[in-house]
Formats: structure tokens, C-alpha cells, sequence
């Protein structure tokens, strides 16, 4: 029987079939991965067809956190943020993917067949439908829908999740999707594995956040709290470090190997809260001293600062 390509292969809108099952058709057995021209992976043809205007509309409805938390999922997009949460051991309900899209993963040296094993529902699409679903301006061939994590922002804080335990980031107020990306991407490069929010801090599982962390949302725990109930829960040996333009030149401090870290808003820095409980308030200098320099620093790069300065003193 000679083999098909992917576009030449006529398959049932929104049909599902179990490539185990006797009862799928032996063409939908031999779609071809146009990127190798080889048989694409059995134990990826969970689902193929079609994607409907229903799933469409779903994945895009994850854009609000409304929907998010109503049903539990959020979106990441491309083979390095989809792969990173796939070696985690987060595994999607839904992965929609080019042909193109799947040997990059191959390349990355993803198992799929976790996939399989979960029941995932894996739909192939082209480029064109993928771009009617995506929230990038250029999509990257793969986006997965996975559980949010204990249902995001809903998750309750426990006596052991309180406990702080090394060095960990509290985030006071940070509001802007790409900073709050990028520092998760800064914790997860300096090996700090949690970070607290307040809960007017932005959500986590925002498709720009997440993208933004390009993966490391896979490896840093995050938990929305109130911070001074937090902060009140710790011993009072616990330091508790912010930074300040009144605070004392950090690379002359005394900084220790486990604590908070608190960041605060964008443009208001920390809650006044939030600041009466600071142990020890920290000044990132400017240079040269005493000149008119920069107001401030964008609360991304102040927070690779710092803990750039944490774990040099450790090394």
C-alpha cells in the first residue's frame, strides 16, 4: 500500500481513534511526518483530525485567568517550554502540534510517549491552524495544555509550605506578565527553587508569563500568599531582605545563605506592610556615586542583582 502525506491523507473531522484499537482505520496508521517522510510515532496518534472551532475557542479562552481557573489549565507554547514542562513530569491534556513541530521535539530527546500514557489528546494541525490558536505573533509549532498546578492562585498554604527552607523570592505587587517571567526564569538560574506572591502579584500561568520564563515555570514552585502572614509564621531569626534607596550598600552587607527575598511593584515598590517587617533593608549602588543616574532599576534586572550577589558570596 503506498504511503500518504499528512495533506493527501483523508481523515474524519474531530475524530478520535485509539491507535491500539483494531477498529482504526489502517490509513491513519501510516500519516506520514512530512519533515522525515517516515511514518510519524504510533504512540503519538492518539487523536488525529481536524482541530474543531470548539478546542480553538478553548485555547484561546486561556488568555484570561477567569477561564484559567475555571478550568483548571493554562498554555505554553513552543518545543523548549512544552519539552521542559514534559521532562518535569507535567504532563498536557491537550498537545497540538506541526509535523515540523514534532521533530523538534524528537530532537530535544523528548519521550513522547508519556503522551500516550496519560491519554493525552494529540492533535497534528498545520502551520496555519496553529496560528489561529497561538498567542505568539510568531508561533513555534508545538503549544501544550497542561493542569495549572494545584489550581493556581487557589492553592491552599499549608503549615510545610510556609516553612522557608534555603533562600526563596517573595514578590510584593509585581504586576507586569514579562518581569514576573523573567524572574522566574532569574530564580531558576540561581538555583532558588520558590517563589511567593502576593495575591495582586501577577498570575503565573499567563500565557506571556509563561513564556517568558522560556521553561523554568517547569522547575520553580509558585504560591500565592498573603506576605506578612508569611513573614509572621517564620522564627524570628528568618532574615528578611528588600531593597531600598535608603538601605545599606548590598555588596558591603552581611548576606546569609538562606532567607526572603522581597521585590516589590514596578512603580511603588513595597507595601508599607511589607517594609516594616524587612530585617535588613538592602541598596543596590549606582555608579559613580553621587551622579544623576537612572531613577531606578526595572524590578526584573534588580532581582538578578541581588541574587547575583547572594550566591557569589556562597561560592
Amino acid at each position: 500500500m503506498p504511503r500518504r502525506s499528512v495533506s493527501s491523507t483523508k481523515v474524519m473531522k474531530d475524530t478520535t481513534y485509539d491507535v491500539n484499537s483494531e477498529k482504526t482505520p489502517t490509513k491513519n496508521r501510516q500519516l506520514i511526518c512530512k519533515s522525515k517522510k517516515m511514518p510519524l510515532p504510533l504512540h503519538l496518534l492518539k487523536y488525529v483530525g481536524m482541530i474543531s472551532k470548539n478546542k480553538v475557542k478553548l485555547i484561546r479562552s486561556l488568555e484570561h485567568k477567569k477561564y484559567r481557573k475555571e478550568l483548571g489549565l493554562f498554555v505554553a507554547e513552543g518545543p523548549k517550554v512544552v519539552g521542559d514542562l514534559l521532562c518535569a513530569g507535567q504532563l498536557p491534556k491537550m498537545l497540538v502540534a506541526t509535523p515540523e513541530g514534532i521533530d523538534m521535539m524528537e530532537k530535544r530527546g523528548i519521550d513522547c510517549t508519556k503522551v500516550q500514557e496519560t491519554g493525552t489528546e494529540y492533535i497534528m494541525v498545520t502551520a496555519g491552524e496553529l496560528r489561529k490558536m497561538s498567542f505568539l505573533q510568531h508561533p513555534q509549532e508545538v503549544l501544550g495544555v497542561f493542569p495549572l498546578p494545584c489550581k493556581g492562585q487557589d492553592a491552599v498554604m499549608t503549615e510545610d509550605s510556609m516553612k522557608i527552607k534555603g533562600l526563596v523570592l517573595a514578590l510584593d505587587g509585581v504586576q507586569d506578565p514579562g518581569n514576573l517571567g523573567t524572574i522566574i526564569r532569574i530564580a531558576d538560574w540561581f538555583g532558588i527553587e520558590t517563589i511567593y506572591c502576593s495575591p495582586d502579584t501577577a498570575d503565573a500561568y499567563n500565557p506571556k508569563v509563561v513564556q517568558a520564563t522560556m521553561g523554568s515555570i517547569s522547575r520553580v514552585h509558585i504560591m500565592y500568599t498573603d506576605l506578612t502572614a508569611l513573614i509572621d509564621k517564620q522564627p524570628e531569626s528568618m532574615p528578611v531582605y528588600g531593597t531600598l534607596l535608603d538601605g545599606e550598600n548590598m555588596y558591603e552587607a552581611n548576606l546569609s545563605a538562606e532567607g526572603i527575598i522581597v521585590m516589590g511593584n514596578e512603580g511603588n515598590g513595597l507595601t508599607d506592610a511589607v517594609r516594616q517587617r524587612l530585617t535588613h533593608r538592602l541598596l543596590i549602588p549606582s555608579y559613580p556615586p553621587d551622579s544623576p543616574t537612572a531613577e531606578s532599576l526595572n524590578v526584573a534586572v534588580a532581582t538578578a542583582i541581588v541574587c547575583a550577589e547572594f550566591r557569589r558570596l556562597r561560592v
